[in-house]
């Protein structure tokens, strides 16, 4: 698989440069998907423009999502009619707008697409997730039909938890990739 057809899609406020997301950018050449709006994501919008980039790559893409942007895979599935341009996603740390301290920010994501995704997934997740507890990433797992894979107490599994490029995450992509 090309480099440019891995798709880092980040979460709300984007990936700083520490970020896993962005040393795989940087190092690897993977590309992320620019959002209009880091800061008042809205669900259309970003739908939008993950369309808008799959439709331009010469081949199948693989996600490579974070946060929000694991948000952005199930809903932008759930409506697309080119689902078939993506072969797989790594799901990590998702998400949960619909807790009530994320709800002012984050209103346009709730009701959360909660189906079978149409492609192979792996959801990771951490038991300390200050966005997402441990059960309810296993419920948006077994909704998405993904793998569930627990890492224990990585926190956001970002720039904080002390992951540099994330070679286990690495891994799990490869892994994906190969199917």
């Amino acid at each position: 698989m090309q480099p440019q057809n891995i798709l880092i899609l980040p979460g709300w406020q984007n990936s700083g440069p520490a970020h896993w997301q962005s040393l795989w950018q940087d190092q690897l050449g993977y590309v992320r998907v620019e959002q209009h709006d880091w800061l008042r994501p809205l669900r259309g919008d970003w739908i939008a423009r993950l369309e808008d980039v799959l439709l331009s790559l010469d081949g199948p893409a693989v996600l490579v999502a974070h946060s929000m942007g694991c948000q952005l895979v199930a809903a932008w599935a759930a409506l697309s009619k080119n689902t078939h341009r993506v072969k797989a996603a790594l799901l990590v740390a998702p998400g949960d707008a619909e807790r009530d301290e994320l709800r002012p920010v984050l209103g346009s994501w709730s009701p959360l697409v909660l189906q079978i995704l149409p492609f192979p997934s792996t959801l990771v997740a951490s038991t300390d997730d200050p966005y997402c507890t441990v059960e309810r990433a296993t419920q948006f797992a077994d909704a998405w039909g993904s793998r569930l894979v627990n890492i224990g107490a990585r926190g956001h599994i970002n720039a904080d938890s002390g992951l540099g490029d994330w070679p286990a995450g690495q891994a799990l992509l490869q892994e994906l990739i190969q199917i």
